[in-house]
């Protein structure tokens, strides 16, 4: 069947082709069947967003996923060529991806009227089936769905003839996929050239009498009107969408950290070792969470996914300078290190109207926050008071996020009790993660009042 190459052969093959929303609904039947994941990249949506998504694709609708930024509306429509199959026939010689046994266009049905069973074929994937367009407003219908092409009009044909036309995005992507991101984008009237594409199925150019029966699953990405107040989808559209899908932010703190560790980028670290404690992945998350229930923060544009990871990326590459300078070669983040990801985080937040220069404070509040959640949650079961009793007789020590691990190993030796908390809280041993989980106890001590802080420049001094 593979091998077929011409008309001929494909169909001594006894190959069937099938519409895409049927080929994509018995591939979806076959993976529920073998119990196999549907969307396996897609972290977080598996009891609710899948399901619908699911119930669409089996109902054969086309697909508008409505949410705020971050979301994985994007990946998730990308993902849906894993339903295509692997490889599938079109006409070799055609403009657009054709059915070989019933084409569409006129050139299509040229090409088999004139050579029969001797028509070419060529095996399309199923990546090559997917078709995408970020909705801006200068999008034309042309675009689209199409346009008189002037050189085929230079060359001899008629206005009235179909094999005029130049056809757009969507046609070029018969027999697949095509997504519009950003849909609200698309002018008013470019998506009411959408209304026959997704009831219809066919399409009109300049009012040549011309039905194309398109065989393409249109599907979509939006987010909320009252954010974008860019643009709208025109009522009639959105009646014709099947099915509008609202996508959310991870629900647990768990998905978040799964996502920003699945998510960042990863580089080639060398001789240099990569080891994030269990409680600083939590804060980078944690940060994230409290923004997204913070009234300072504007919350119709959202807190994207994409916080915790870029948070997550600045906070290891500050990690890595230390490593460097030094001498170190693990790379372990500290809670003094989470200044240095306010360049991250305050082009991911928009705040909401206020004087200028509160950001920092603002976003300050939300390390503290973060810091002392996650504090509660790691200090259960330590009695923390034979810790505080200490400084109270007069201890002091410093931290900073310039100081080598090693010079942390003295503190160890000074508090009483201490070790018994860092062996848990850091059991990889190494002195980086010691000197991680000692700021973190100091600093988790201070948000709960029982130590005093006092900060100058990147040094930290905690007192009773």
């Amino acid at each position: 069947m593979s091998h077929a190459t011409t008309l001929g052969e494909l169909k001594a093959s006894n190959y069937q082709v099938l519409p895409v929303r049927e080929e994509m609904r018995l591939n979806l039947m076959r993976k529920l069947q073998a119990r196999e994941a549907v969307f396996p990249d897609i972290v977080g949506y598996q009891d609710t967003v899948i399901p619908q998504i699911v119930n669409a694709i089996l109902s054969g609708q086309d697909i508008i996923l409505l949410g705020e930024r971050g979301q994985a509306k994007s990946r998730i429509i990308r993902s849906l060529t894993s339903l295509l199959d692997e490889r599938t026939p079109v006409l070799a010689d055609a403009d657009i991806p054709e059915n070989p046994f019933a084409p569409i266009s006129a050139q299509g049905k040229k090409v088999v009227e004139k050579q029969g069973d001797a028509a070419a074929i060529k095996w399309v994937t199923a990546e090559m089936r997917y078709g995408e367009k970020l909705a801006t407003p200068d999008i034309t219908i042309a675009d689209l769905i199409g346009e008189v092409d002037p050189i085929k009009i230079a060359e001899g044909r008629y206005l009235s003839d179909e094999e005029a036309l130049h056809f757009g995005l969507i046609p070029h992507t018969n027999r697949g996929i095509f997504a519009i991101n950003e849909l609200p984008d698309l002018a008013e009237r470019i998506q009411v050239g959408l209304l026959n594409v997704l009831e219809e199925r066919d399409i009109q150019i300049r009012g040549h009498k011309i039905r194309l029966d398109l065989d393409v699953i249109v599907v979509a990405t939006a987010n909320p009107e009252d954010y974008t107040n860019r643009g709208r989808i025109i009522t009639p559209l959105k009646d014709r969408y099947g099915s509008q899908i609202r996508t959310h932010y991870p629900e647990s703190l768990e998905e978040e950290i799964t996502i920003m560790e699945r998510e960042q980028r990863k580089l080639n670290l060398g001789e240099y070792r990569e080891d994030v404690p269990p409680f600083m992945a939590q804060i980078v998350a944690e940060i994230t969470q409290q923004a997204r229930k913070s009234a300072d923060i504007n919350q119709r544009s959202g807190v994207s996914v994409r916080a915790s990871v870029a948070n997550y990326e600045a906070i290891l590459a500050n990690a890595l300078r230390r490593a460097i300078e030094t001498g170190e070669q693990d790379i372990v983040p500290r809670v003094s290190d989470l200044p240095f990801i306010m360049p991250s985080l305050q082009g991911k937040i928009e705040f909401e109207a206020m004087e200028e220069g509160r950001e920092e404070k603002i976003m300050e509040r939300l390390f503290q926050d973060a810091v002392r959640s996650v504090f509660s949650r790691f200090s259960e079961g330590f009695d923390m008071e034979v810790l505080t009793l200490q400084f109270a007789d007069g201890l002091h020590v410093t931290t900073g996020e310039s100081l080598a691990s090693d010079e942390y190993e003295s503190i160890i030796k000074r508090i009483d009790g201490l070790t018994e908390v860092v062996e848990k809280l850091a059991p990889s041993g190494t002195a980086a993660t010691r000197a991680s989980a000692i700021e973190f106890v100091l600093e988790g001590l201070h948000l709960n009042q029982l130590l005093n802080k006092d900060r100058v420049g990147n040094r930290t001094t905690y007192m009773g």
